[in-house]
């Protein structure tokens, strides 16, 4: 795993997504993932639906059930899920701000139950789940052993768990492990970046079986382009913008030049993005 040079506390991870809170709505929308270009011919909202659909349909979700969104961010695709595939659904955010977005933006009649909780330290009870989704999340947490292990403590047996997992490259050239990997998770207050061979370990020594895992890198990199030129545009055209980029005081602000590194990270094949899917035995 390639470590950040600083630790990243829950705090940390909290403090980021609350200060980058409007950036990341007006810059990229109410999902905060990746897009997924099937065609490339996609919009960005019809991507960023893709991958949604992509989780949906590796979960196998069936009405009634119960699912558990780990790192559900502003709650769009939980609400998604629960509206399209009658099930119920669990999620968990370490932001503040998230957590008051998504709970404010979910009618009553949607079943999705927001919680502002730490996973490495929830209080879900054994085999409550019928699925577990992780989009994007797992990298923001120190004790990714951990994050699987309670995964499988949490499900139901059979249950599936399905995992988009962003992911540094086996080996990496010295310069990319220093100049873009190691540089991404410090400044997007992640612990540090696995390989696909490490999750896959974590899942088998957790109890998982059938553990697959699609790589589609290519297929989400144009989201970062996309998101440095949105960028871009609203620090020539709201003030407000240029003045975070100016505060000292916002520690997260170096955010703007992160979206540069992985647009070159995944141009040069540093960076991957794999969707694991694997069951409870």
């Amino acid at each position: 795993m390639i470590e950040s040079s600083q630790p990243a506390t829950r705090d940390d991870v909290a403090l980021h997504y609350d200060q980058l809170d409007r950036f990341y709505r007006e810059v990229w929308g109410e999902h905060v993932h990746h897009g997924l270009w099937r065609t490339g011919r996609e919009t960005s909202a019809e991507a960023t639906r893709n991958l949604t659909d992509a989780v949906v349909a590796k979960a196998r979700l069936a009405a009634g059930m119960t699912l558990c969104d780990v790192g559900c961010g502003y709650g769009q695709t939980a609400r998604i899920i629960a509206q399209e595939q009658r099930v119920k659904v669990t999620g968990l955010t370490v932001s503040a701000a998230q957590h008051r977005y998504a709970v404010t933006a979910t009618p009553a009649e949607v079943d999705a139950t927001f919680l502002l909780q730490d996973w490495l330290h929830n209080d879900r009870a054994a085999g409550e789940f019928d699925a577990l989704i992780a989009i994007e999340s797992t990298e923001h947490m120190a004790d990714k052993a951990r994050v699987f292990s309670e995964a499988a403590r949490v499900l139901k047996p059979g249950g599936r768990l399905v995992v988009c997992a962003w992911l540094a490259r086996e080996p990496l050239k010295p310069w990319e492990q220093r100049h873009l990997i190691e540089p991404i998770c410090r400044e997007g207050r992640m612990p540090g970046m696995g390989t696909e061979n490490e999750y896959t370990r974590w899942m088998t020594e957790a109890g998982f079986t059938a553990i697959s895992a699609e790589d589609v890198s290519m297929q989400v990199a144009r989201t970062w382009p996309i998101c440095a030129w949105r960028f871009c545009v609203g620090v020539l055209r709201r003030p407000g913008y240029l003045r975070f980029l100016l505060d000292r005081k916002n520690d997260n602000r170096i955010f703007a030049l992160t979206m540069l590194r992985l647009w070159l990270a995944y141009h040069r094949g540093a960076m991957r993005y794999l969707i694991f899917s694997a069951v409870k035995a």
